[in-house]
């Protein structure tokens, strides 16, 4: 919801706000990367993350960097060199991403899900 006064979104609860930053398919997941890889190129990222379409990969990045969670570095030289890292404002999510992951790694167990990381082994 929009206050028509001032155009700024009305959260319903502080979770819709967290939402806000790291939801969609894909953010948390460029978080957990960075967490664990603290500079990784664009390059890099499409290795890691193979189901993720140039289009949709770019455009999660560019939102996280809207909300100063990631920072861009871009290196004029040819080829283009990009590189991705977590801002000290994107370091406070570190704590979320851990919950998530352990969550996830204990649903995982529990369902007989798989999980095998790209790059990184099995886990």
């Amino acid at each position: 919801m929009m206050d028509a006064g001032t155009k700024t979104k009305i959260y319903s609860c502080p979770v819709e706000v967290t939402i806000g930053v790291i939801g969609g398919k894909w953010k948390s997941v460029i978080l957990y990367h960075l967490i664990s890889q603290p500079v990784i190129r664009f390059g890099e990222f499409k290795r890691i993350l193979p189901g993720v379409t140039v289009q949709m990969l770019t455009k999660q990045l560019r939102e996280l960097e809207s909300d100063g969670v990631i920072h861009r570095e871009v290196y004029q030289q040819v080829p283009p060199k990009v590189e991705y890292s977590l801002t000290k404002f994107g370091k406070t999510l570190v704590p979320i991403v851990e919950s998530m992951t352990n969550w996830g790694m204990n649903y995982a167990k529990s369902s007989g899900k798989r999980i095998e990381l790209v790059g990184k082994g099995k886990g």
